[in-house]
């Protein structure tokens, strides 16, 4: 194997990130059989909980996710092209983007709680809480990681390594792949 191919073959990042992903993955696993099989045994009651989410603010939660990642894979793309400062204005695109979820989230938040609902409601409150607002602080964890970068690589911080960059974009890509996953299960799914 030559060095082009084992450089092609590498987890971007540091590995010390992958490990906490891994663990990271590994909880929000069983956050979501938690929650099927809770719906199992509560058919009624989670479908009446779901009736009173918006799906539409999970929508925009999921577009908003999903592009912020893409603005943030271009600034890995542009990093590894030697091109710092635009690396570092796609990765503040990306936080810009995603402050959209932040905005949309605390609504919803605020929409249930006015109608009464809360951890202690039941079941399907207790655990939609639980696994969205522990999403929501892996999400602002995100951005306070992006943040660092942004301003690290816009000061030339990434000239000869970038796997800061790299380790911060893994990070991303893990929240936003669990919001895929998250969005179907506790939104849509009846």
């Amino acid at each position: 194997m030559n060095d082009s191919t084992a450089m092609q073959k590498r987890l971007p990042g540091d590995l010390a990130i992958w490990i906490f992903i891994l663990a990271e993955l590994t909880v929000f696993a069983a956050l979501f059989v938690s929650f099927s099989v809770s719906k199992s045994m509560n058919i009624e009651m989670f479908a009446e909980g779901q009736a009173t989410l918006h799906p539409m603010m999970g929508l925009i939660n999921t577009l908003s996710l999903i592009t912020s990642s893409y603005f943030v894979a271009k600034a890995v793309f542009f990093a590894a092209q030697g091109q710092l400062a635009k690396s570092s204005q796609w990765i503040w695109m990306g936080i810009a983007i995603a402050s959209i979820y932040i905005v949309t989230k605390f609504m919803e938040y605020q929409s249930l709680m006015a109608l009464g609902y809360n951890m202690r409601t039941n079941i399907f409150y207790t655990l939609y809480f639980f696994i969205t607002f522990f999403h929501f602080m892996h999400v602002l964890m995100g951005i306070v990681i992006l943040v660092y970068v942004a301003q690290k690589a816009k000061k030339g911080g990434y000239e000869d390594d970038i796997t800061g960059i790299e380790t911060g974009a893994s990070y991303w890509h893990m929240v936003d792949m669990v919001w895929v996953i998250l969005f179907p299960l506790i939104y849509v799914i009846q």
